[in-house]
């Protein structure tokens, strides 16, 4: 039996933090099993949606972005290199050549979101509006931007993807951030 090498050492578990990657296309979660398997810490966003066939009903989970998952790790380690070289991961999400970090809060609301399973569906991304966080329920500290149209709704983005989601937010009590 071969012994594997950490990825995570006291110095990286300090530098890490949570980046986006781009995987092949319906290969979120096969990716994220193989970097599980080499150590990684990995999140994968999945939502459940209910399909209806002539003969049955399926609950399915479904990845929340399609084509995206997010790892957390110290870039300047050698870990980046074990991520790149994972079957299925295409490359770190960047804006020209910087590979950029998504917030920790951002995934942890998102978490959060998922794990009281509160309906939701994916919005448009924005950027403009008012960044509200949810005071008191079981969504107490979630941020994101209120959008005023018919409904009141909650739009959680997720910058360094572009991709939000949206959740109505009757009956809770906001405040501006």
């Amino acid at each position: 039996m071969m012994a594997s090498r950490a990825l995570f050492t006291p110095q990286t578990l300090e530098a890490a933090q949570w980046y986006a990657i781009l995987t092949k296309y319906r290969f979120e979660r096969k990716a994220v099993a193989h970097l599980a398997s080499k150590g990684v810490e990995t999140f994968l966003p999945l939502l459940e949606e209910i399909r209806l066939w002539s003969d049955r009903r399926k609950t399915l989970r479904i990845p929340l972005f399609p084509g995206y998952a997010f790892v957390r790790l110290d870039l300047a380690s050698p870990a980046r290199l074990d991520v790149l070289r994972t079957e299925g991961v295409l490359r770190f999400v960047a804006f020209g050549k910087d590979v950029t970090a998504v917030p920790a809060k951002q995934v942890e609301d998102l978490r959060k979101l998922l794990s009281h399973k509160v309906p939701c569906s994916l919005h448009a991304f924005l950027t403009v509006g008012q960044r509200v966080r949810i005071r008191g329920g079981c969504l107490d500290g979630l941020e994101g931007i209120l959008e005023q149209n018919q409904e009141r709704n909650l739009v959680i983005s997720i910058t360094s993807i572009q991709r939000s989601v949206a959740i109505k937010i009757e009956g809770y009590e906001l405040e501006l951030i």
